[in-house]
């Protein structure tokens, strides 16, 4: 933090310029999973609708992602949306189950189901996340930034192959292991589709995007790259800068130098790592992006909270370029008071 840096003028400004590594007034916050989960009023529209309706209609999508900014005033708001929306898109079409987790329709497990999923047509059948990103940038103005978002190729990938949330996530490494063209396949498809919805997304007008590698910690340090940091990379080349791009790869901080190449501007810290470390590491043209667990969120008290934050934000202290958030999402037993104690002690820091 910059104490002679001069105010921005609002939330967007300053998430910004923080992502930019430019001198702001205290660090810009949003919380993964922010929207939904915790709210009570987003447990109302589910008594009503499906996630996935709520994902597909763009008024319910856009007010699904108003409502934590409206309770907690965030710098960020961020899509309400899902990373399975690509391989619905490319003819996986998924749902969830009444018991938790994701169930695909089938499981993508030979060459054949691979040649079957198409990229030709895949922002045309996510129409719905565009209008809602056009109404949202309307909606926030000039006030608040706006976030897109999608998974990594490889997330993606390992999601696809099982067919549904598992507790053990195995087949794509599997095929990565023993049939490198075949995996090669599926990624490049991924990569393709991906991109074409990154760019679709930054037609709307939102300030920068999110790369979930959420499973990138599955791989070995000596495989990451090949099987997950290669694809992100291509795809952040392929944005050409036009916004920032968070690169959050769960797990994987034993491949920092794949990492701080990958072409991103700002790199997410998960909870699980040092951030203090992550600093000495990281170099100052990139920003960061973490750290609290979200455990705190979910089992801790508001001064437990307040403490923790301030925590990381004393070991971000003078360095330029840090956005707080959590190590990971919100979980569904995330307590309001906690984050409205998170959320008073970033808006206090001086």
């Amino acid at each position: 933090m910059n104490l002679n840096a001069e105010k921005p003028a609002n939330s967007r400004e300053r998430f910004n310029r923080a992502a930019r590594c430019l001198p702001v007034d205290r660090p810009p916050m949003w919380l993964m999973r922010q929207a939904g989960r915790a709210l009570p009023e987003y447990r109302k529209l589910k008594e009503t609708y499906t996630f996935v309706q709520l994902c597909q209609n763009p008024d319910l999508a856009v007010e699904v992602t108003l409502q934590p900014v409206r309770r907690f005033g965030f710098d960020a708001a961020i899509l309400f949306s899902d990373i399975l929306v690509i391989p619905e898109a490319m003819g996986q079409t998924y749902h969830f189950k009444e018991t938790g987790g994701v169930q695909m329709d089938f499981a993508v497990t030979s060459k054949a189901d691979i040649e079957k999923l198409s990229v030709e047509h895949v922002c045309e059948r996510l129409n719905y996340v565009e209008q809602a990103l056009k109404i949202l940038r309307k909606e926030l103005g000039d006030q608040t930034a706006l976030l897109g978002f999608t998974g990594s190729p490889w997330t993606l990938a390992t999601f696809m192959m099982e067919g549904a949330s598992v507790p053990k996530y195995s087949r794509a490494l599997q095929l990565f292991r023993e049939d490198k063209k075949t995996f090669f396949g599926l990624l490049e498809k991924l990569t393709a589709a991906v991109t074409a919805y990154l760019k679709m997304q930054i037609a709307t007008g939102i300030d920068a995007l999110q790369i979930f590698d959420s499973h990138g910690g599955h791989l070995a340090p000596t495989e990451f790259q090949e099987a997950s940091g290669r694809w992100t990379d291509e795809i952040i080349a392929n944005l050409g800068g036009q916004v920032p791009v968070i690169n959050f790869s769960l797990g994987t901080h034993g491949n920092w130098p794949d990492l701080i190449a990958s072409g991103a501007s700002i790199l997410g810290i998960d909870w699980q790592t040092s951030i203090a470390e992550a600093r000495k590491i990281i170099p100052s043209h990139i920003a960061m992006q973490g750290n609290l667990s979200p455990a705190h969120i979910a089992e801790s008290t508001p001064d437990v909270v307040a403490a923790e934050t301030k925590k990381v934000l004393e070991t971000m202290r003078g360095r330029p370029g840090h956005i707080f958030n959590l190590g990971h999402g919100l979980t569904p037993g995330a307590k309001l008071e906690n984050i409205a104690a998170l959320v008073e002690t970033v808006k206090g820091f001086k």
